[in-house]
Formats: C-alpha cells, structure tokens, sequence
C-alpha cells in the first residue's frame, strides 16, 4: 500500500461511479444532439445506453471503443488506478470484445499531489492493463481542480458475438455476477468507517477484470449483458428493459451482497448517487410493498466496477452459472427473470 500524507478522497467531492450524472440528467443532454447522418457500420451508439460503441470494419470484425474516468473512492493510490482501470475495461468484455489497448485520461492538481502519488496511480492503472494483456499507448493529462484517472480503451469482437443490452428476450434468466454495495463501503470508507476486511473485499470485486464477459459471448444462449455500475442494479437493469422492450423481474432475496452492505446501510452509509439514482427513475420501477428503505438504497446504490447483469435462456442458466462462478465469480447469482411487458423494472421480496 502506497502512503501519502493526506487522504486523496479528500481532494474529490465525489468517488468512483457515484460521480456520474444522474440518469435524468444525462438523459436531458443527449436528447437534443443532432446526428450527424446515417453510419451504416455504427453498430452500437447511444441510443439505447449501452456499454460501448461498436463499429463493423467489414462485415465481420467489429471495434469496440469506451472511455471511463472518475475521482478517487480510495486514499491509496494504486488502489485507486486499479479500481479506474478495472472499470474502464469492463466495457469492452460487457460488450462481449476482448481489449487491445488503452490510453490514460489523467487529470490531477498541480502543487497539490506529490509527483511519485500520481505514478503510483498511473502505476496501478498500468498492472491491470498488464492483466488484461494489453498495454497503455499514450494518454492526455491536464491540470484539474479535482484528482481525475481513467482509460478510453479500444477492443475488437466477430460481428456475431457483440452482446448489447437491448436483447434480453421473454422467458430469460437473469445473471448477477458480482455482489452489490460498494457505493455502500466507499460511504463508509470516505467517513473512516470500514473495517479492513470490508476494506479487502471491496478492494477485491473492484479489481477484478470480467473477462467472462468475452467468454459468455461466445455461446448463443446469451442474449444480452450490460455492466452494471453509476445507475445501480436498478438503473441498469431498466436500461435493459428500456432497450429490450421488455419487464424484468428481479428477486431482492437473490441478489448478492458484500458481507458488510446491509449493516452498514442501515446505519446511515448511502451515496449522494443513490438518492440521484432513485429520482431520476423511480417512477419505471415497481417495489413489493414490504421493501425496507434501506434495501431501496442498495437497489440504486452506484457499483464502481461491477459486475455483469446477464440475460440468457432459461434452459442454459444453471450451466452458465456454473461457469461464472468457475471462472473466479464466486458471489454470482441468478436474480431473476425476463418477461413480456412494458419496459419497467419489478422488484419482489
């Protein structure tokens, strides 16, 4: 662990995910931009909220392109490049790609960071890069008010094994591959009130790469998957729904948890970002009458680098859970199901 001799989350107003603009908001922004015209090989863009864009080069080889960057969550600044890094690379394998490179988006004060803390963020960004076999090419940086790491990163995928999140289909299972509430512990952490081990743990989920994503991809059974991180559970999920034209159902007692999340909820640890969340789409989401408040907040508590929501055939979910979990996931859980409706989210107890 890297020490510096003030807490970098003090540097930031916000952390991780929980930075993003609200749903609302972002919504708000895009609707008014004019397109430029039609691009045929413009796979993916933003019409449905997905991951990533995606660009078929000749029918059968497409690139996938992302940025992600945000403020510290953590004090430790390798930690801190790790997390950014985790997450920004997570878009390529919710896309169903593999990356090939990355460029470093680095915004940090002048005189107010040590020269060597800012390496070792760059230095932590570097070791996923590394894990994920790919390297960092180049980057930009500024001087910024605000402590600012992240990657845009460019993968590549056969045209047939792009998996968006518009194609969750009626009768499907639904797949969670990581536990929720790190929104939660990096509450808790910012008000020096997370244990070592909830420490570890979040530390833990937050980087570990979804590569499974690039596996998924490859079987048919899969129909649609999306990251979920900013939005939460919810947020994601209806994003979902939205492009799918479709009801998803989620079961709250199926829903995997870090060990600590619910007792640190109920003791007043949420997010600004969970309260945003909540507004900015509530009104899309039907919640069993007897959900306790502080269940509502995990639903809408923001993931910095989460885990993968996974819609596949119901026939093919137990074998697809067995190899999520095989392959490092452990806290993996079918969560619900897909059904024919209006695009909303329900959520029973």
């Amino acid at each position: 662990m890297t020490e510096t001799p003030f807490r970098l989350t003090s540097l930031a107003h916000g952390g991780g995910c929980g930075c993003k603009l609200a749903p609302s908001v972002l919504q708000e922004l895009l609707s008014g931009q004019a397109k430029g015209g039609p691009f045929e090989r413009l796979l993916v863009g933003t019409e449905t909220g997905d991951d990533a864009a995606v660009y078929d080069l000749d029918g059968t080889t497409t690139i996938i392109a992302t940025t992600d960057f945000f403020m510290p969550m953590v004090d430790d600044p390798d930690h801190f490049g790790r997390i950014a890094a985790t997450n920004a690379i997570s878009d390529v394998y919710a896309m169903g790609g593999r990356p090939i490179m990355a460029l470093a988006i680095l915004g940090m004060p002048l005189g107010k960071i040590e020269t060597d803390v800012v390496r070792a963020i760059l230095q932590g960004g570097q070791a996923i890069c590394a894990e994920a076999g790919i390297p960092v090419a180049g980057g930009h940086s500024i001087d910024c008010p605000e402590p600012v790491y992240g990657l845009a990163v460019i993968g590549t995928a056969p045209r047939d094994r792009i998996r968006r999140n518009a194609d969750a289909k009626a009768g499907d299972a639904l797949i969670l591959t990581k536990a929720l509430g790190v929104g939660v512990y990096s509450a808790a952490f910012k008000k020096e009130a997370l244990s070592a081990d909830a420490y570890d743990e979040m530390i833990a989920t937050t980087t570990r790469l979804n590569k499974v994503g690039a596996e998924l991809a490859k079987d048919a059974a899969v129909h649609a998957v999306t990251d979920v991180t900013g939005f939460g559970i919810l947020g994601h999920g209806l994003e979902m729904a939205r492009g799918s034209a479709k009801r998803l159902r989620i079961s709250r007692g199926a829903l995997p948890l870090l060990a600590h999340a619910e007792a640190l909820v109920r003791q007043g640890f949420v997010t600004g970002a969970s309260h945003r969340n909540w507004a900015s789409y509530g009104a899309e989401v039907d919640l069993d009458a007897g959900t306790p408040e502080h269940w509502r907040h995990l639903l809408t508590d923001p993931q910095t680098s989460g885990g993968l929501l996974v819609s596949c055939a119901e026939a093919e979910a137990e074998r697809l859970l067995g190899e999520i979990q095989a392959a490092g996931f452990a806290a993996a859980r079918r969560i619900g199901v897909v059904e024919e409706g209006a695009p909303r989210v329900t959520v029973e107890a």
